[in-house]
């Protein structure tokens, strides 16, 4: 492969990781829609924001996931980890505001 070819391959490569970032970034928007629709049922049920044996059980299931993908279990797990965090106070938010 010479230089040009090499820059070309590049280019490529980098339009297809941004359609990919662009397909993740809706993905999770979409996911985030979900779970604010789940935050305001259990507001309104006065459902805690965490489930932990919920999450305990998705977490080996996207480590189990990864590994089937070929993907890293812990950085499947630590990006769990951080969305949870977020839907969880998203979440506290809600029942927040329903309480007033």
């Amino acid at each position: 492969m010479n230089d040009e070819e090499a820059r070309a391959e590049l280019l490529r490569l980098r339009a297809s990781i941004d359609n990919i970032d662009a397909a993740l970034v809706y993905m999770l928007a979409e996911r985030f829609r979900c779970t604010q629709q789940v935050g305001q049922l259990k507001a309104e049920h006065d459902l805690p924001a965490s489930d932990p044996k919920r999450e305990e059980q998705q977490v080996a299931r996207l480590r189990a996931l990864a590994e089937a993908a070929h993907l890293d279990p812990e950085f499947a797990e630590k990006w769990f980890n951080f969305v949870v965090a977020e839907v969880i106070r998203h979440h506290t938010a809600a029942a927040e505001q329903r309480q007033g």
